[in-house]
C-alpha cells in the first residue's frame, strides 16, 4: 500500500510539473532589443527538470575582453510572475514566460511597455510590449 501511495505522489508531481512548465533546458532572450551592442549582457533562463528556474547573464567588455557573469536560482516556476535579482549590478526585474516568449512585467505580472523594448526595425514605434522570443 505504501508503494502505491508513493508512486501516486510521484506521478502527481510529474503531472503538476508538466502542466506548469512546458519545457526544460536553457533559452536565451533579449527583451530590450534596441539596447544591444558592445558590452550588453546576454541574458538566459534555464528551466531545470525539477521545476526550478535559473536566470543568468554573460557580459563581455569589448575593450579588455573581461567577462562578467552571474546565475541565480529564482525558485520554482510560477506562470504569473517571477522575481529576478542579480547581485552583480544590484538589478531586480520581474518576468513571466511560456514555452515561446518571455515578458518583462511589474510585480503583479502586468506586461510593461517601453520605447526601449521596440525592435530596431520599428525604431519609430513607441511604447512597445517588453517581450522577447526564447531562443534555443
Amino acid at each position: 500500500m505504501k508503494n502505491i501511495f508513493s508512486i501516486l505522489i510521484v506521478l502527481f508531481g510529474i503531472i503538476s510539473f508538466a502542466q506548469t512548465v512546458s519545457f526544460s533546458g536553457k533559452r536565451d532572450f533579449n527583451i530590450e532589443q534596441g539596447a544591444s551592442g558592445s558590452g550588453t549582457p546576454a541574458y538566459y533562463l534555464d528551466v531545470k527538470k525539477n521545476g526550478y528556474v535559473h536566470f543568468g547573464f554573460l557580459q563581455i567588455n569589448q575593450a579588455d575582453g573581461k567577462e562578467t557573469r552571474e546565475e541565480i536560482n529564482a525558485g520554482k516556476y510560477n506562470p504569473k510572475v517571477m522575481k529576478v535579482y542579480f547581485k552583480t549590478y544590484n538589478e531586480t526585474f520581474y518576468v513571466k514566460f511560456d514555452k515561446e516568449k518571455i515578458y518583462l512585467t511589474d510585480e503583479n505580472g502586468n506586461i510593461k511597455k517601453s520605447d526601449d523594448c521596440c525592435p530596431i526595425s520599428e525604431f519609430a514605434k513607441l511604447n512597445c510590449n517588453c517581450e522577447s522570443i526564447l531562443y534555443k
